[in-house]
């Protein structure tokens, strides 16, 4: 066993605070890898915290994650030693079931193994990036193209393949319309991925403060929902609406700024649930959808397509003993637009 340093959540109402953490000796299939650069997403705000349900202490989170690869195990084929690679949301799935063999292990029917707070294949719960390494099996170990800002790509791996997923599947591209929902940290990349796939772009947040921000990220228009009329002035626009909030919202509103067989997809994942009226849903066959990240090939083909276009998100690198304070200035919207980890100061 490898005892690596990291930054942990003790409890769901403690600090985070320095911690060694053991990881898994390099199996044949597995690579070792030396992390850089940690994403801060607010996925892992709620899990320590509690929002999603009772988890085991302590725990180390983050699941967005970039290094260079140090050891490989006697099978691996994907990756090298000094390879740039990154991991992202899960780490393992069951790789038997019908979606697994379909080559969407996000999808897995028995549940993918999450880069943290998860029960690993063998028993322990998975530790996340807030480390300076990770073992991960190299199906589940993507590259990273050196076009890509190294102290930049970590979010990527997250919020990156959360809004290019539902953006790739719903066909964001020429002739389309697309809304998002927040211009945060998924949202800014929804914005900068949904432009570059050729679709018009509008951005719905609450005030306008980040105007120019959204149209230099490519958007067209920006709206802000305090005004009541924004709704009535966008009725029946939008062929796709990806909402990036993680709070509870007006479904039927925003579903009514859908056009004919027009779908809102969330992304945003509300501990509380959001009702709805379902004869909304009957005016303009409209649909109401779900996203969770994507597949490791899907990731890789999202990475290559950034890479491409000059895609990067926009971070705030800080040092490990920011990280309490970070997460603060996440929750009061603090963050223009990911916060990344320095983990050589870990």
């Amino acid at each position: 066993m490898l005892t690596v340093k990291a930054y942990a959540a003790p409890s769901a109402t403690e600090p985070l605070v320095p911690a060694t953490i053991e990881r898994r000796d390099v199996g044949p299939s597995d690579v070792l890898i030396a992390i850089r650069y940690a994403g801060i997403c607010h996925s892992d705000i709620h899990t320590v915290r509690g929002d999603w349900g009772p988890i085991t202490y302590p725990q180390v989170v983050g699941h967005e994650i970039v290094g260079e690869v140090v050891e490989v195990g006697s099978s691996v084929t994907k990756h090298a030693v000094g390879d740039r690679v990154g991991v992202g949301c899960m780490v393992n799935s069951c790789r038997e079931c019908e979606n697994c063999l379909a080559g969407m292990e996000n999808y897995c029917l028995k549940g993918n193994t999450q880069t943290y707070a998860a029960v690993d294949r063998d028993g322990t719960i998975t530790q996340g990036g807030y480390s300076t390494h990770v073992v991960v099996d190299e199906d589940f170990v993507l590259s990273v193209p050196e076009a890509i800002p190294y102290d930049a790509v970590a979010p990527l791996l997250c919020a990156g393949i959360t809004t290019y997923s539902p953006l790739a599947h719903w066909k964001a591209g020429p002739g389309t319309r697309v809304a998002v929902v927040g211009l945060g940290g998924l949202g800014h990349m929804a914005v900068k991925i949904a432009a570059a796939m050729g679709a018009e772009v509008t951005v719905l947040s609450r005030t306008l403060d980040k105007h120019d921000d959204a149209i230099a990220f490519g958007a067209a228009d920006h709206y802000a929902t305090a005004d009541e009329a924004t709704f009535a002035t966008l009725a029946n626009r939008f062929d796709l609406i990806v909402n990036t909030v993680s709070a509870p919202l007006p479904l039927d509103r925003y579903l009514r700024l859908l056009r004919l067989d027009g779908t809102m997809v969330n992304v945003g994942a509300p501990p509380e649930p959001m009702p709805l009226h379902v004869f909304t849903l009957f005016g303009n066959r409209r649909s109401f959808a779900g996203s969770s990240i994507g597949s490791i090939a899907e990731t890789q083909e999202m990475l290559d397509f950034c890479a491409a276009h000059g895609i990067a998100p926009e971070t705030e690198l800080i040092d490990a003993a920011q990280i309490n304070d970070a997460y603060e200035r996440v929750l009061s919207s603090d963050v223009r637009y990911r916060f990344v980890i320095d983990t050589a100061t870990l």
